[in-house]
């Protein structure tokens, strides 16, 4: 098989991050990411996806063949067309094994993307007149299985106003060409775009009232005019205070926020998906297909999440002796109960498909919307039970490696740092260590964040699923059950057959 119709392998994956792409970091232009502190271990993480497209081990649960027309090739199983329930309960063990390969901290690696580019074949007309883009990229990304970012959201500057009345700020093309479409302005964030091989802008928000803000497209990472400007960084930061066993997480799992920026950067007509056409772009997230498969998605990685989260707890229990109290138990049991729903919606929407464009089916947007709401509140509180039962268990710890290394202070930690039931200090240290990097590090305030808000505010989540409620009949079906109960009875009594009415006996005088 040519090496250009089949997935990138991780060594391949990580010389395509080597193109001279704008990074900045701390004031400077990062020159290579693949050398960078703040980069190399994520692209690592990332590159063992890849690897395992290849090897034996993972092959079979995690790739299918090709579907686009003429490819001969395989690719993840995300990126395909599903056409049954069975093709997306393959999709779900493909997206979990994935998953587990980073224990669920890696929210937006390769396989989130294809929530949208698995749409493109069985949706590509919806997207004319750039319908031919939309095949393009569906067997281009299936045979490589490319990385990509995306960014969708204005900024949060003047979001008060519509976004042609800021258009300083939000991203909007400026000029027509025969070569494409030159575009400036910002969106906010562009979540791992570093990593990445191109990146997806699209609109969400505000409805736009002028068509040069009416844009779906791809970007590729090293276009020219593409800063991507980094928030600070938890693997640098790793790097520089300690050692992986003080940031086990951080310092390999940090797919770095980016602000991204067009400067007048020329988008080919070949990478347009939507332009010009209002109620396109608008109609794009309930059309798509993006919003029933990344909710999807993201259900399954985030069980995988809690699952390494319940497992992290129950062993931080164990060091700390109060594993067997009840009131700690029942709360670790809420926490496998939170695991076990989203493992139950995901299932569901896999099991339960809706049928979509040309024999093709959707995950069911009813348990994606669940999802989108459960998660705002089951992933803080899982975090304010490992706060709340670990408690000071987790800052009782030295400050870092090296400590454990010093003759003088050794025998102390052994003694005082030890874990109950025989387990030692670094084993304690380790665990501890490990949890606060997951809840309580820069690191893991930013997960609480991102599980907040990645799939939306929180309004407006619960606000979508109400207008899908309405849209679908869904809500009318709610309130026609509760029209059956009141129609069977008014102020005579019953007016069903077969309920009676009886009157009390009266006290005898």
């Amino acid at each position: 098989m040519s090496p250009e119709t089949r997935p990138l392998t991780g060594d391949e994956y990580v010389e395509t991050l080597r193109d001279g792409r704008a990074v900045y970091l701390y004031g400077e232009r990062i020159r290579d990411v693949t050398r960078h502190p703040a980069f190399h271990n994520p692209i690592r993480m990332t590159a063992r996806l890849y690897d395992a497209l290849h090897s034996d081990e993972h092959r079979s649960v995690l790739t299918t063949a090709c579907d686009a027309p003429g490819s001969q090739g395989y690719t993840h199983w995300f990126f395909t067309t599903p056409r049954s329930a069975e093709d997306l309960v393959a999709a779900e063990r493909a997206i979990a094994t994935w998953a587990r390969m980073s224990y669920g901290w890696l929210g937006r690696g390769p396989d989130y993307k294809a929530s949208f580019l698995g749409t493109l074949g069985a949706n590509a007309d919806f997207y004319q007149p750039f319908a031919d883009n939309a095949r393009h990229w569906y067997r281009l990304s299936q045979e490589r299985v490319l990385y990509w970012s995306h960014a969708i959201v204005h900024p949060p500057v003047d979001r008060s106003r519509r976004p042609d009345q800021v258009a300083d700020v939000f991203v909007h093309v400026e000029r027509e060409t025969d070569a494409g479409l030159v575009v400036s302005g910002a969106k906010v964030v562009a979540t791992g775009a570093a990593l990445t091989h191109h990146t997806f802008v699209a609109h969400y928000g505000l409805p736009v009232a002028r068509r040069e803000f009416a844009l779906v497209a791809a970007v590729p990472t090293d276009a020219p005019g593409v800063k991507l400007i980094c928030r600070p960084s938890y693997a640098a930061t790793a790097n520089v205070l300690g050692s992986p066993f003080d940031y086990p997480l951080s310092s390999r799992l940090d797919e770095n926020d980016t602000i991204l920026v067009l400067d007048k950067v020329l988008i080919p007509w070949e990478n347009v998906f939507v332009y010009g056409d209002l109620a396109k772009v608008q109609t794009f997230a309930g059309r798509s297909g993006f919003t029933e498969r990344f909710t999807f998605h993201g259900c399954v990685r985030l069980a995988v999440k809690l699952e390494f989260l319940a497992g992290l707890l129950a062993k931080a229990l164990e060091t700390t002796g109060t594993a067997d109290f009840r009131g700690v138990q029942s709360r670790l049991g809420e926490v496998l109960a939170w695991r076990n729903m989203f493992q139950g919606l995901a299932g569901a929407a896999a099991r339960d498909p809706v049928p979509w464009h040309d024999g093709s089916v959707l995950p069911n947007p009813r348990y994606g919307a669940a999802y989108r709401w459960f998660m705002q509140v089951g992933y803080p509180r899982v975090r304010e039970i490992v706060l709340q039962d670990v408690a000071s268990g987790l800052i009782y710890v030295n400050s870092g490696a090296e400590d454990f290394a010093n003759a003088e202070i050794r025998p102390y930690l052994d003694r005082y740092l030890r874990g109950s039931q025989g387990i030692e200090a670094v084993e304690r240290v380790k665990v501890m260590k490990l949890l606060w990097d997951a809840v309580g590090s820069e690191f893991g305030g930013r997960h609480e964040l991102y599980e907040r808000n990645y799939a939306g505010n929180h309004e407006n989540t619960r606000v979508e699923l109400l207008s899908a409620a309405i849209a679908d009949g869904d809500l009318a079906g709610c309130k026609a059950l509760v029209d059956t109960c009141l129609a069977e009875y008014d102020l005579t009594g019953w007016r069903v057959p077969d309920l009676s009415s009886y009157e009390a006996p009266r006290p005898p005088h």
